[in-house]
């Protein structure tokens, strides 16, 4: 079963990069403009490593996903920053493990909109829905979720890597607690973002990005990280580098650290 709510995409802005469509020319997609290639290319020139954040962010979203509709039973999730469709989006990993689970995506951005189609694809079983929402308007997130989702029942809450995009870190917690607030008992918060732990040039390549006129992003500290936790029960290895969280096993060893930190906390 699928949603749509509608309401009409602005018009798509090709002047200036887009941190949604960057991302997804790192990962391979071709949803992307000439202006996000130059833009992300140019990050790439600075911080090489930019590529692997990117796929390691990704690659923990799929094994959270797992973890959550598998070993914690969780049979809702609520994804905000959505950003552009890619391989192993929340639905698909979830459904893969649970044909039931329910799940809705939440973005403003006027092109995830234009591919919001690509989210809703469920299982007969489950059901999927696009919000058009604005990450600093919990209150209207939640009452728009609560048409798909059970605010009774355990809900899995992702904010992948769309924080760093509030710029003031207590705007930030606070957003994230307002969210937490109107979910019940046993619900999980599942994030992630850049942090500026490993590599100095991260943060010459995202101030080289934010003066292009593009949407600014924050990197964070670990320490910052681990703060939008507070008063959730962690679980192991709690919050970690995205490479670093139960990684499946690779015959080359232990993955190396990236500079994007993770975790799942949940509700008590």
């Amino acid at each position: 079963m699928t949603r749509r709510h509608p309401v009409e995409p602005a018009e798509i802005d090709t002047s200036v990069p887009h941190s949604a469509r960057i991302w997804n020319y790192w990962l391979g997609g071709k949803d992307n403009y000439a202006v996000d290639r130059e833009a992300g290319d140019a990050y790439v020139r600075t911080f090489p490593g930019i590529v692997d954040v990117a796929r390691h962010s990704r690659a923990f979203l799929a094994r959270a996903v797992r973890h959550l509709a598998g070993e914690a039973g969780i049979r809702q999730f609520l994804d905000v920053g959505t950003g552009l469709p890619a391989v192993d989006n929340t639905h698909q990993v979830a459904q893969r493990v649970a044909p039931d689970s329910r799940i809705v995506y939440v973005d403003n951005d006027p092109l995830v909109l234009v591919h919001a189609r690509a989210l809703l694809t469920s299982t007969p079983q489950g059901a999927t829905d696009y919000v058009d929402a604005d990450l600093h308007n919990p209150a209207a997130i939640l009452r728009a979720a609560a048409a798909t989702l059970d605010f009774e029942r355990p809900i899995g809450l992702m904010l992948m890597g769309i924080l760093g995009h509030v710029g003031d870190y207590d705007v930030a917690r606070s957003i994230v607690r307002r969210l937490l607030d109107g979910l019940p008992s046993g619900s999980h918060l599942t994030l992630y973002d850049g942090t500026n732990a490993f590599n100095e040039a991260f943060e010459e390549a995202q101030e080289g990005y934010d003066d292009s006129g593009a949407i600014p992003y924050r990197l964070r500290t670990p320490e910052e990280i681990t703060g939008f936790f507070e008063g959730l029960e962690l679980l192991e290895p709690g919050v970690v580098s995205v490479a670093r969280w139960r990684p499946e096993a690779a015959p080359w060893g232990e993955p190396a650290d990236v500079d994007a930190f993770c975790g799942i906390g949940r509700k008590p």
